[in-house]
């Protein structure tokens, strides 16, 4: 009795196996026959052709000058927005905006607060002016009054071309 019990488990592990093995030669089979078609397809490559062009007219598209970031900007609460404006800070609640634009206003600076939708960032804009000069100045004037504040000496010119 043994013996036939050892002897039909033997034939199930058996059975076992050789199943396991023909699954695994199906996918081997299948790579295999997909690489050989990769092969034996010839491999087309095209002459390499030179073309002298024309002269190109390039046309010039107002950007963002160097040094100056170009976002689009909506303004929240404040005046209106001109073309370079002065960011001292950034934040994504609109309440932190506010607390710092009413700080800022506190102490004589137009403050305003724009929000720029695609990065659903609150901007705090102490100075907005047509001139990319007055603002520069605005805002080292601002740096130098706030040495100690890291996060006003991040201060940045924004060019609004709208």
């Amino acid at each position: 009795m043994k013996k036939l019990a050892v002897l039909g488990m033997g034939v199930c592990i058996a059975l076992a196996f050789s199943s396991c093995k023909s699954s695994e030669s199906a996918y081997k089979k299948a790579y295999e026959k997909a690489k050989q078609q990769e092969l034996a397809e010839p491999q087309q490559t095209e002459p390499v052709v030179q073309e002298v062009a024309a002269p190109v007219e390039v046309k010039v598209v107002e950007s963002a000058p160097v040094g100056v970031r170009q976002e689009k900007v909506t303004v929240v609460s404040g005046g209106v927005l001109k073309k370079f404006s002065v960011v001292c800070g950034a934040y994504s609640v609109k309440a932190n905006a506010e607390g710092v634009k009413g700080t800022l206003v506190n102490e004589n600076y137009a403050a305003m607060v724009v929000y720029n939708a695609e990065r659903n960032l609150y901007r705090v804009v102490i100075g907005t002016f047509d001139d990319r000069a007055s603002a520069e100045s605005l805002r080292d004037s601002f740096k130098a009054q706030h040495p100690s504040n890291a996060d006003y000496q991040k201060a940045w010119l924004l060019y609004s071309a709208e």
